[in-house]
């Protein structure tokens, strides 16, 4: 019994733990083949072009209508899509910005989550995102 609940929590672990993996969220593999370029980095930058989008889309919107179900799994392919890029890309400080644009889109992401439902601060949060997926994808220009 012991060692079944041990494999139990490994297996929980390794999927919990699985960046790139669409799990949780299946259809933001949908997203990602969509939005697939020749590089990692063109990935990425159509997945920014995809969410702004969507995030126009979006707003006016409440709770989890069509078009924020949307932007919730392209936001998802676009974190996963972060594993496409080359080891040398991941090496430069382009790509360290690029980390920080990601880290400040999951923050403003889970305020958006938390006011999916209210107007006037889903637009908002909506903009700041829109505003920070512009300067990802500038530095992503970078990258290439």
């Amino acid at each position: 019994m012991q060692r079944t609940l041990g494999m139990l929590a490994l297996a929980l672990m390794l999927t919990g733990l699985s960046g790139c993996s669409y799990l949780f969220y299946p259809r933001a593999g949908d997203y990602a083949t969509q939005a697939k370029g020749a590089t990692g980095v063109e990935t990425l930058i159509n997945l920014t072009n995809m969410m702004e989008a969507t995030a126009v889309k979006a707003k006016g919107g409440k709770g989890m209508d069509n078009a924020f179900d949307d932007f919730h799994n392209q936001f998802h392919a676009l974190n996963d899509a972060f594993c496409g890029v080359t080891d040398a890309q991941a090496k430069t400080p382009a790509y360290d910005l690029a980390v920080t644009h990601k880290k400040e889109l999951m923050a403003i992401f889970k305020r958006l989550w938390k006011f999916k439902d209210d107007q006037p601060q889903r637009d908002q949060h909506l903009d700041l995102f829109v505003a920070e997926l512009k300067e990802l994808r500038e530095t992503l220009q970078t990258l290439k």
